[in-house]
Parts: C-alpha cells; sequence; structure tokens
C-alpha cells in the first residue's frame, strides 16, 4: 500500500468529486515537470515530440503548446484534435501505419509538417496525391534489445520499412519514383515501456547506426531524426522509476558522435515520448459503492472498470496480471484490509486490484488508480454496457478545470 505525497491525495479527491466519479485527473504541473526533466537531462540535444495516442484530451494539447516542440499524430482524428488545440500544422508529425487515403489528403491539404511513412505502398499512396510533401521512412529494425515491455520490431511488422528493403526504398526515391515527396529524414520506434537505461542506450546505439547507413545511402544531408524513446514508467507498487540522468549519461555522447558524421551534423533529433510525460501525472478515481463479505474476500463495488480502464484490468498486453497503485483519497483511515475492487460490469475480467492493502474502504469512498495518465479512457471500450463516460479533470496549481469531453 502506498499514499499519495502532501496535499496530492486532498487535490485529486476533490477535482474528483467536483466532476463526478469514475473520473480521470492529470496533473499539469507534473507533465511539464517531466518535460523539463527531459530538457534539462539531454542538454537541448533532443526536441520532445508527444505522441498523441497516449492521452489525446484537448485541454491537455493546447497545454502542450510551446512546452513541446511537436505532436506525434496517428490518426486523422488525431490530427484534427491538434489542429482544434491551436497547433501549427508544421508542428505536426502524422505517423501509423493503416493511413486512409482520405487521412493523407487530409493532411496534405492542412500542411502536416512531415509524413512517417511505413511502407511502400503508402508512399506511392502519397505520390497520388500530386503534392509536395516532406516524409520520413519508418524502418523496422531487424534487432531489438532485451528489457522492452513490448517490442514493435525484430519481427514481422505492421510498422516501417523492414530493415533489409529500406536500401531499396531510398533508391526509389533517387530514381524519381516519388517525384512530389522529399525525404527529410528516418523514423525509428521499435519497443516501448522499459525501466532499463542500458536497454535503452543499446537501442538509441541501434537507432544511429540505421540512421547513418540511410543517411549514407542517401548521398544526401538528412534533416530530422526520431527516435522512439521507449521510456518506462512503473506499474506497480515497489518498482523504481526510471533514472532519466542515467539513460542521459549513457545516450548523449552517442548523439554527440552521431552529429559528427557529415551527412548528419544538422539534422534535428527528436525524442518521441508519450507514456513517460503524462502517465505518471494521471489517475483514474473511483467510488466504491458497496463492500461485500464473501467466501473470505472483502469485494468493493466500484462506480468504474474495465470499461473505463481496460490495462488496469491486465487486459492490454500484461503477461502477468498485477495490480496498479491504488490509493484511497477520501474517507477516514481505518485499519488497513485486503480488497478484491471490481467495477460495473457483468463479466468476471471487470477487475480493477486482487488483494490491493488499502485503509478500511466503506461505500461512498475514493480510491486513485495510480500510472493512468496515458493509455487509459481512450484506450478502453466506453461503451460496454452502456454506464456512463468518465469524466476529465485537469489540475493545474491548487485549481482543478472540468475538461471532460474536452477532445
Amino acid at each position: 500500500m502506498t499514499s499519495l505525497p502532501g496535499s496530492l491525495a486532498e487535490r485529486v479527491a476533490r477535482a474528483a468529486q467536483a466532476v463526478g466519479t469514475p473520473a480521470y485527473v492529470y496533473d499539469l504541473d507534473g507533465v511539464l515537470a517531466q518535460v523539463d526533466r527531459l530538457r534539462d537531462a539531454f542538454g537541448g540535444r533532443f526536441g520532445v515530440s508527444y505522441a498523441v495516442k497516449a492521452n489525446p484530451n484537448g485541454a491537455l494539447l493546447e497545454a502542450l503548446k510551446g512546452r513541446v516542440d511537436s505532436l506525434d499524430l496517428s490518426s486523422g482524428g488525431e490530427l484534427e484534435r491538434a489542429l482544434r488545440a491551436g497547433w501549427s500544422p508544421d508542428r505536426l508529425t502524422f505517423s501509423g501505419p493503416a493511413k486512409r487515403d482520405f487521412e493523407l489528403a487530409r493532411a496534405s491539404e492542412v500542411g502536416v509538417g512531415e509524413m512517417v511513412c511505413e511502407s511502400v505502398e503508402e508512399l506511392d499512396a502519397l505520390q497520388a496525391l500530386g503534392r509536395p510533401l516532406s516524409v520520413l521512412l519508418r524502418v523496422n529494425p531487424l534487432k531489438v534489445p532485451k528489457g522492452f515491455g513490448a517490442h514493435m520490431s525484430g519481427k514481422a511488422s505492421q510498422f516501417g520499412i523492414d530493415e533489409e528493403h529500406v536500401d531499396a526504398a531510398i533508391d526509389a526515391f533517387a530514381q524519381g519514383r516519388w517525384p512530389d515527396l522529399t525525404l527529410v529524414g528516418i523514423h525509428v520506434y521499435s519497443a516501448s515501456n522499459s525501466l532499463d537505461p542500458d536497454a535503452i542506450s543499446e537501442n538509441v546505439g541501434i537507432m544511429a547506426e540505421l540512421f547513418v547507413r540511410c543517411a549514407e545511402r542517401h548521398g544526401r544531408p538528412l534533416h530530422r531524426l526520431i527516435f522512439g524513446s521507449g521510456f518506462g514508467i512503473p506499474y506497480r507498487d515497489g518498482v523504481e522509476p526510471l533514472d532519466v540522468r542515467a539513460v542521459a549519461e549513457r545516450v548523449n555522447p552517442q548523439v554527440d558522435r552521431l552529429r559528427e558524421h557529415p551527412l548528419l551534423a544538422g539534422a534535428r533529433c527528436t525524442l518521441e515520448m508519450g507514456r513517460w510525460l503524462v502517465g505518471p501525472n494521471g489517475w483514474f478515481v473511483v467510488r466504491v459503492l458497496r463492500v461485500k463479505h464473501g467466501r473470505g474476500t472483502d469485494i468493493a463495488i466500484c462506480d468504474g472498470g474495465m470499461n473505463n480502464h481496460l490495462a488496469a484490468c491486465g487486459l492490454m498486453g500484461m503477461v502477468v496480471r498485477r495490480n496498479y497503485p491504488m490509493h484511497k483519497v477520501s474517507g477516514a483511515s481505518g485499519p488497513v484490509g485486503s480488497y478484491t475492487l471490481v467495477g460495473p460490469l457483468c463479466t468476471t475480467i471487470d477487475t480493477l486490484g486482487v488483494k490491493v492493502e488499502l485503509a478500511e474502504l466503506s461505500a461512498g469512498d475514493l480510491v486513485a488508480v495510480g500510472s493512468s495518465g496515458a493509455y487509459g479512457l481512450t484506450a478502453s471500450p466506453t461503451g460496454f454496457i452502456s454506464h456512463p463516460a468518465p469524466h476529465e479533470a485537469l489540475l493545474v496549481g491548487d485549481t482543478h478545470r472540468d475538461i471532460t469531453g474536452d477532445l
């Protein structure tokens, strides 16, 4: 059992009470502090791109303007959210393996800064639009280090052009296959959610070798290099967060060496970040509706569950189900008990936690599920069994804003 530091528990509870539960509560100050921590550790070597898929709330996207350098989009819907939040199109990068023709056309029409192309067929579809566009090739490396929670490369994948075929794609540019498209850089995102500085450093080294190879094959300078960071966050109590300074100590010399290459000296290097920025600074807050005791188990039945937070129920790639960090944030602090926390759905898989140690729970108490700022609301089946959708709130200092539906 852990507790939230200082007055944070009170602020989270107050915001959830005000907007109504179930609710997602995000701490803007915490998110911006993460951005500052990155910039300080890497000493300006990287720009920061925020991956909108992690949390696409419009108020959050608006607050990140001027604090991160660009947004990474994975759909036409995310493009429209970014535009509504006031982002300039030239600060947007559009990636993803399943871009439909109307999405390509819309991105081209508004002047998205860069299109990240994940196949030769996608390049053909872009060329068919007949508009000048800057593109990056996403490369699917042959090798991915151990120490990551999920791997998108090193195997057959929908993501990117396989490393063994990237030379042919670069040659096709030189041969004039896509005359309206300008190759300006390379994008690699091969693995995610690592807490191991050595694994992240090794992965950066693999990316750097690919960037050099692609630049030399192209025979002209590359202006944009996107490093899929893969920075992870703890998803259970007792796990230490990623030591970003340890990562920087290993990575900074590699970036400095990369910039010594004459074809990459002027390249803009970017870390694509999502989970690490917003994940630790969000909580999913549920209200206990009733507590029942049966067959040796205390069961807390809550007003939100799998339909609102699929990942916390262990149903989004978790191999061994483990409880997310959970905190009682309201009510009296009685003796500690062990609880199974379930949501409101008519299915046994709607389970937020098993044998969770919390101060004694009663009807009306609020429980905050930590590490929930990323891949929460929009990664969950909110329409299942037609319960009300969660509310959202943004903490700003000692105040909060209701940002429900700000999409």
